[in-house]
C-alpha cells in the first residue's frame, strides 16, 4: 500500500482519534494506580477475577479466559502464576480433556474481588461514569462495541482467536 491509496484522516477525525489515545490511556494509568496504591489487586488481576466470579463453579478453561480478557496465552500464565503464588486462583486440569486446564477462584480470589470492588467502581465514578451524562455513557457503550467488533472481526481473519 502507498501513501496515495491511505484514506488519511480529516482533521475532526484526527481530533477525535487523538482525544481517544489520550482519554483512554490516562484513563486506565489512573485505574491501574488507584487499584496499585489501594486495593488488594492489580487492574488485571481484578478483571480476570471478575471473569472468573460470573462464570459457572467460579471456572473457565485457560483459553477462554485469555479470549475474554484479550491477552496472549503466555501474559494470561505469568498472570496466573503470580495470583496463584498468592493463593487467589488454581489451576487444575480441565475435566475429560487431558490437555485442557481451567483457571479457578479460590475463597480468597473471591475475598480479593469482594474486597476491591467498592474502589474500583468508585474509581471508575470518578473517571469515566460521573464525568458523561447518560446520553454520552450509552453513546460511549454503543461506539465501543462497534470497535470491539470490528477489532474481534480483523484478530479473527488474522488467525489471532
Amino acid at each position: 500500500m502507498t501513501s496515495d491509496d491511505v484514506r488519511w484522516l480529516d482533521e475532526q477525525q484526527q481530533w477525535a482519534w487523538r482525544r481517544f489515545l489520550d482519554g483512554t490511556s490516562r484513563f486506565f494509568e489512573s485505574l491501574g494506580d488507584v487499584h496499585d496504591a489501594e486495593l488488594p489487586v492489580t487492574l488485571g488481576e481484578y478483571h480476570l477475577l471478575v471473569q472468573l466470579s460470573e462464570a459457572p463453579g467460579r471456572t473457565l478453561r485457560m483459553s477462554a479466559l485469555a479470549e475474554y480478557l484479550v491477552l496472549s496465552r503466555s501474559r494470561l500464565t505469568h498472570t496466573v502464576d503470580r495470583m496463584e503464588r498468592r493463593g487467589l486462583v488454581e489451576r487444575r486440569p480441565a475435566p475429560g480433556d487431558r490437555r485442557g486446564v481451567n483457571c479457578v477462584m479460590t475463597d480468597a480470589g473471591f475475598a480479593a474481588l469482594v474486597a476491591s470492588a467498592p474502589g474500583h467502581v468508585t474509581a471508575v465514578r470518578r473517571f469515566l461514569v460521573d464525568v458523561l451524562d447518560d446520553e454520552e455513557m450509552a453513546m460511549l457503550g454503543r461506539a465501543m462495541a462497534k470497535v470491539a467488533s470490528a477489532a474481534r472481526g480483523e484478530q479473527e481473519l488474522a488467525g489471532h482467536e
